[in-house]
């Protein structure tokens, strides 16, 4: 029997309730990924010069008025910029100073005509066939960014482009949310470590090693505490021990209601503990368990694996980014798509439903095709690039309807 039978909606709700790890300095070198912990104000204005955005010719804007083909101005070349130097030479009227693409314009220069539209007569004349409007061309002192205006706000995670932008601005390091650490135990007489050949009764240890892949690929830190047998005493241990290490527990295996299910008798024998959840109203993974212990959640996750990766992508990956303090709404878009059902889908009422699902491309659409199978199959996950839910208060889906399919990894 379960006690806490939670909705979807209610058990996000609940972990919204843990905070951040904390913070610590990162060098941006080593900070891709990484969610920053605090606002970032740009320290100048960037590029920090007028410079020019094409290859052409520094000039007032005012001597080209009128400029045609036909009737071309006629202006004296006087100078040439060279990258990365402050031109020595100011640009007077009637005067042009040719410029390559990102140099400083000249003192007195407010406009660039491109080299398509100039045409030198000889060393010192230039024919210019079309009128620019100042600023033409140009790119101002802090049209990037300007100094002291945010960059980026806490809660973002890193990109390469990010990092290239921080280092424009001359920021070496930067402060970001310390990744969250996950002790994982996974739990069952049965199960054995993989380098070892089972035997009748047996089954080779799958989730440790497939939520420590997932830990990894949200960014956290998986400390893996090894295999433990259905016994209370050496469970306690084990939660003892990531307690004191990590930011959060999970155990794998015995959630559900039976009598070597020993998650739910370890939790209840911590003094401080809260019982948050026993069950969650989906399929697969109902019998889940989360228990707060001082300020750490533990997790009593099922042992099947597919039930697992379902209440992990559904429940933990959100919960890894509370941890990890992102709020970054700029990754979200690419781990969802919509896509076209290619047949119906019966679900049962009272509960969510997350089917396994394939997707091809027909067209100028994205098909979403159902893969059905036992929560025990890890096949159904490997053939499957997302997840579907089928709401508990409908009675299914129907063949050509456009869903929101949870992806495992960005199309």
């Amino acid at each position: 029997m379960f006690f806490k039978v939670k909705t979807s909606e209610k058990v996000l709700k609940i972990l919204e309730g843990f905070d951040s790890v904390g913070e610590e300095n990162s060098s941006i070198d080593d900070a891709l990924g990484r969610v920053i912990s605090r606002d970032i104000p740009s320290p100048e204005n960037l590029p920090g010069f007028y410079r020019s955005s094409v290859d052409g010719y520094a000039v007032k804007a005012e001597d080209t008025f009128g400029a045609t083909e036909s009737l071309p101005a006629l202006l004296d070349v006087s100078a040439e910029v060279t990258m990365g130097e402050t031109p020595a030479v100011a640009c007077a009227s009637g005067k042009a100073v040719k410029i390559p693409t990102g140099g400083m314009l000249p003192e007195g220069a407010d406009g660039v005509v491109m080299l398509e539209y100039c045409h030198e007569l000889d060393k010192k004349t230039l024919e210019v066939t079309r009128a620019i409007s100042p600023l033409e061309n140009v790119i101002r002192p802090d049209d990037d960014f300007k100094q002291g205006g945010i960059v980026f706000e806490k809660g973002c995670s890193m990109r390469p482009q990010d990092l290239g932008l921080l280092a424009g601005l001359g920021i070496i390091d930067v402060q970001v949310y310390k990744r969250p650490r996950v002790a994982i135990i996974s739990t069952g007489d049965e199960i054995i470590p993989i380098d070892k050949k089972p035997v009748a009764g047996q089954v080779r240890d799958i989730n440790s090693h497939t939520l420590g892949a997932f830990c990894r690929y949200a960014g956290a830190i998986p400390i893996t505490l090894g295999l433990c047998k259905d016994d209370f005493t050496q469970l306690r241990d084990k939660v003892v021990q990531g307690l004191d290490m990590a930011d959060t527990v999970w155990i794998s295996g015995g959630s559900s209601v039976g009598t070597r299910d020993l998650t739910l008798k370890v939790c209840e024998s911590f003094q401080e503990m809260e019982l948050l959840v026993h069950g969650i109203s989906i399929s697969p993974g109902k019998p889940t368990i989360i228990a707060r212990i001082g300020s750490r959640a533990v997790f009593g996750l099922p042992g099947h694996a597919v039930s697992t990766i379902v209440i992990a992508q559904v429940f933990l990956k959100p919960f890894i980014s509370r941890l990890s303090g992102r709020n970054d709404s700029r990754a979200v878009s690419c781990y969802h798509t919509n896509a076209e059902l290619s047949r119906n889908i019966e679900s049962a009422n009272g509960r969510d439903d997350y089917i396994r699902v394939r997707l091809e491309h027909k067209g100028d659409k994205i098909i979403a095709d159902p893969i059905f199978g036992k929560s025990g199959l890890i096949s159904t996950l490997v053939e499957a690039h997302g997840l579907v839910r089928v709401d508990r208060n409908t009675e299914g889906l129907y063949q050509g309807q456009v869903v929101r399919v949870i992806l495992f990894a960005p199309l």
